[in-house]
């Protein structure tokens, strides 16, 4: 997948992502056709400019009439007063599309991001999604604001002074209309090389801000392993790559203005050669010279400015490119549009139309494989009646977490089909499941703020009152009542000021607050310590009580009290049934227990 958003292929149409970006700036139509008229009045005052001085140049130096002088200061005075105020028009309208463009592909970008299901997370790194919304989003804001009133200016400048030029002298104009194919082929060979360049500029960023988020999140990890040197050198060679691929970026894009420049004054030399032998031969007066030569220099202007914008949107274009690959990512898991209709989507739920969830699940040959590995779970079949407290044990990679995940719908089934209370999840959405699932994670993931808002989190209208009972039966509220501000207290960024084992009781009360039908415990006493698990499961037992709930531990005395204990290996069921049961059959589940109880004896004597 990630491989994939970063060849996106628009070679067919280059302007396919820019439908869709200037869409999204259609939203602000008010200050877009503000915008536009300001470019518009702008252009036509620059027009209006050089005519002003030829009149002076005509009337006042070659005629020597002065008659008209008061008059001429005056509307000389009141142009450039109207043309200040068409500068701020379009400065003040150009601000205001770039900072809403800006907001609304953020805003869209994270939306999608709260609709895309675990798989794409596990494939497409954190980097590359975190470029796309800060980095890109700010590009393309600026070139469609800035860029495109250069553009657009310029065009309409370069119209007006054909037309003018034309009109006053065809044969004068014809210099500046024979170098415009030239100007044009130039411009459309640099285009796709500095394009090119940019593209990969911009990949190899995404590695860049992937790195740094992995130097952020595991800098406890790096310092413990002693690998600051090697993270250093992978992180230079990255850095490295993207100099080289930056600057000869930039070095063609350095080429592109200067050689237009080049090419546009050359117009402007000929035209004052052939035009002054024009003056000296009687048939060009002297202010008709001094207007084209403005002109000229005004038209090659325009050229230049576009020039650099066109080159800016080779740049943009990859940026563009690939964050409108994330907003328009189809997610391999959604509702259908019938069940949309009926239960609405998760932003906007039809909760009047949910069924109250009771927690009968059936696992029907059920097959399943991730994007990346083998089938993980082949032709699985198994029944959960409501209110089951069921325990998932085995060694890593049995399916414990698969078919956890796959109850929660963040994955679906490769095929076979998985119903709660007797019909088919898929035609239930989304978020009726989430509504009714409570998840607690073997590493808790706290948000900044209070402790009241992170419980609040499970249930968004809950009172202090209910937060507090939740709180109370997870024991969380022991040491809560000793912090200074209690239930107010500031946790700091991700819970960065509790221990760990304080994080995974709120974490727990955060759950029940919800008071979900189904709960799903992922190692989740894995990272209390053995007073506060002793604690928390008198809890657990109090509120698996009416739910169906799953246990995945590698403890295996967090789970004796299960009603059902599946015994996981390779992707099947191997032994079922309750933990004394379990131990009398003295197979698999009896040899895992009296490895880890060994184990554990071992280390109680040891210490």
């Amino acid at each position: 997948m990630y491989e994939e958003a970063e060849e996106l292929d628009y070679s067919n149409s280059d302007v396919k992502p820019w439908r869709k970006i200037f869409t999204i700036v259609l939203r602000e139509k008010k200050s877009a056709i503000m915008m536009l008229i300001s470019v518009i009045l702008l252009a036509c005052a620059d027009l209006a400019y050089p005519l002003f001085n030829q009149y002076a140049i005509e009337k006042f130096i070659e005629d020597r009439i002065f008659d008209t002088v008061t008059y001429f200061i005056i509307m000389y005075v009141a142009f450039a007063i109207f043309y200040g105020l068409i500068v701020s028009s379009f400065l003040y309208f150009a601000n205001k599309i770039q900072v809403f463009t800006a907001y609304e592909l953020r805003k869209e970008a994270f939306h999608k991001l709260q609709e895309l299901p675990f798989s794409y997370f596990d494939q497409t790194p954190q980097g590359w999604i975190m470029a796309r919304v800060t980095s890109d989003s700010r590009k393309l804001s600026i070139i469609l604001s800035w860029g495109f009133i250069d553009f657009f200016w310029g065009f309409l400048t370069m119209i007006g002074i054909l037309i003018i030029l034309l009109v006053k002298n065809p044969l004068l104009a014809l210099i500046i209309v024979a170098i415009l194919p030239l100007l044009l082929a130039f411009s459309i060979f640099m285009r796709r090389i500095i394009l090119k360049h940019y593209r990969s500029a911009r990949k190899i960023n995404s590695e860049i801000t992937a790195a740094y988020n992995e130097g952020f999140l595991g800098s406890k990890t790096i310092k413990s392993l002693v690998i600051e040197e090697k993270t250093r050198k992978a992180f230079d060679d990255k850095a490295r790559k993207y100099r080289k691929s930056a600057i000869r970026a930039a070095m063609f894009s350095a080429l592109f203005g200067p050689v237009i420049f080049i090419i546009g004054y050359t117009g402007v030399a000929l035209t004052l050669f052939e035009g002054g032998n024009m003056v000296l031969g009687g048939t060009l007066l002297v202010s008709e010279l001094y207007l084209f030569i403005d002109y000229t220099i005004k038209f090659f202007d325009p050229v230049i400015s576009i020039s650099r914008v066109l080159g800016d949107f080779q740049q943009a274009q990859a940026s563009a490119e690939r964050i409108v690959s994330l907003i328009e990512y189809e997610p391999e898991i959604k509702d259908t549009e019938e069940v949309i209709d009926k239960y609405g989507t998760i932003f906007e739920p039809k909760r009047e139309n949910f069924e109250p969830l009771i927690g009968d699940i059936e696992f029907k040959n059920v097959s399943f494989k991730y994007a990346i590995g083998e089938m993980v779970l082949k032709d699985f079949n198994l029944k959960i009646k409501a209110g089951t407290n069921v325990a998932l044990v085995g060694h890593t990679g049995s399916g414990k977490s698969t078919i956890v995940n796959l109850i929660c719908r963040f994955y679906e089934p490769t095929t076979g089909e998985i119903l709660i209370d007797g019909k088919n999840y898929k035609e239930r959405s989304i978020g009726w499941l989430h509504e009714n699932l409570g998840y607690v994670l073997q590493s808790p993931q706290l948000f900044s703020g209070t402790i009241f808002d992170n419980v609040r989190y499970g249930k968004l209208d809950a009172t202090i009152e209910d937060v507090k009972k939740a709180c109370e039966i997870v024991h969380a509220d022991e040491f809560i009542n000793k912090l200074d501000d209690n239930y107010y207290t500031d946790i700091g960024e991700g819970g960065s000021k509790l221990s760990l084992g304080e994080k995974q009781l709120l974490s727990f009360a955060r759950a029940l607050i919800a008071d979900p039908k189904i709960l799903v415990l992922d190692e989740a006493t894995s990272s209390i310590d053995t007073k506060t698990e002793n604690l928390i499961q008198d809890a657990i037992t109090k509120v698996l009580k009416g739910r169906t709930s799953f246990m995945i531990a590698h403890r295996l005395s967090t789970v004796v009290n299960a009603d059902l204990i599946l015994v996981m290996k390779d992707g099947k069921i191997i032994e079922s049934g309750k933990h004394h049961d379990l131990l009398l059959n003295k197979g698999y589940y009896f040899e895992l227990y009296k490895t880890q109880f060994m184990k554990e004896a071992t280390n109680k004597l040891i210490n």
